[in-house]
């Protein structure tokens, strides 16, 4: 071989492996920051991942996925939202905790966020406006808190004989909460019942806050929307079966856990969104160009078992109307 041809094919063979590696650029890295624990959003994470999929990401494959859980804990957002702009992820995904978007909000400026809230994120300082989102946040509004009023309303069609009913409000998230005690008693003089506000924010204090109203003989429940409440949601489907309150919740999986009824936005499909426009983010669409999505997916959901073993009749048009019956 001669010596020219040697080195042509010594240089060609040192090139190709820096080629090659060159062509396999940084795997991008979300950080997805929960306000429950991974036990209780593994639906919501298949959710999410699916979005991912949809734009054209799979985890482990072509992005990488750090998490951060506050187990229900809100005070500990800001300290979680800071470690994951610390590592300098892609974008931070905050679906469901309006706490969680805040923190994340304070801990960066530059690096994208797609929350999902239920109140108004422009009251909320999150976005500029709805369609303009500028700043480095967008998201999805999913309308808990405007569906009070009809959540509470449908209870009452379920109970009709209903006069003194019990509000749960997790008070961790005071601006949420007291937006809800708002919105709830305004709905509940119109209808013209009796509240009973009670604010549990951990596991101890639900089992308490059903002890006082069995001795106090409610007759019905309204657990406000919470991403922390939702994740105890087997714990409080199972007090209000045990006790034999009827209960209404917000989203579905508390009525597929054995609640009573659900009216509220799907919150599969609010967390699928959520990955999508993560996934059209790491293409290289910026967040002010991302328009703040409205859920459009609402859904009542009915478990006539539990009805039946509260003595309740369901009435015939409130049965037309659900989305689903659980038999």
């Amino acid at each position: 071989m001669k010596r020219r041809d040697f080195i042509t094919l010594l240089g060609g063979a040192a090139a190709w492996p820096l080629a090659e590696h060159a062509q396999q650029p940084a795997m991008p890295v979300i950080g997805f920051l929960g306000a429950g624990s991974l036990d209780t959003y593994l639906l919501y994470l298949a959710a999410f991942r699916k979005g991912l999929n949809e734009s054209g990401f799979v985890e482990g494959q072509n992005v990488a996925i750090e998490y951060r859980w506050a187990e229900g804990q809100y005070d500990r957002m800001s300290e979680l939202a800071t470690d994951l702009a610390r590592r300098r992820v892609a974008v931070i995904a905050v679906p469901g905790s309006p706490p969680g978007a805040r923190a994340a909000k304070a801990a960066t400026s530059t690096i994208p966020i797609v929350f999902s809230v239920g109140e108004d994120p422009v009251k909320a300082g999150l976005v500029t406006s709805i369609s303009r989102p500028e700043g480095n946040a967008t998201g999805i509004n999913f309308f808990t808190g405007e569906l009070v009023a009809k959540r509470l309303a449908i209870l009452h069609e379920l109970v009709p004989k209903a006069a003194r009913v019990a509000v749960f409000i997790n008070p961790s998230d005071a601006p949420r909460a007291e937006i809800l005690r708002s919105d709830v008693q305004a709905a509940a003089r119109d209808i013209g019942l009796q509240l009973q506000i009670r604010n549990p924010s951990n596991s101890r204090e639900i089992d308490a806050a059903f002890a006082a109203l069995v001795r106090e003989g409610t007759d019905a429940l309204f657990v406000g929307p919470d991403a922390f409440y939702n994740s105890r949601r087997v714990q409080l489907a199972n007090m209000a079966a045990r006790h034999a309150i009827p209960t209404a919740f917000a989203v579905r999986e508390y009525v597929d856990a054995g609640g009573l009824m659900s009216y509220g936005t799907s919150l599969a499909d609010m967390y699928r969104q959520v990955g999508v426009y993560c996934g059209r983010i790491l293409k290289g669409t910026k967040p002010a160009d991302l328009p703040v999505l409205q859920s459009t997916k609402f859904e009542l959901v009915i478990n006539l078992q539990t009805a039946r073993m509260l003595g309740l009749e369901v009435p015939p048009s409130l049965l037309a109307r659900a989305d689903q019956v659980i038999e």
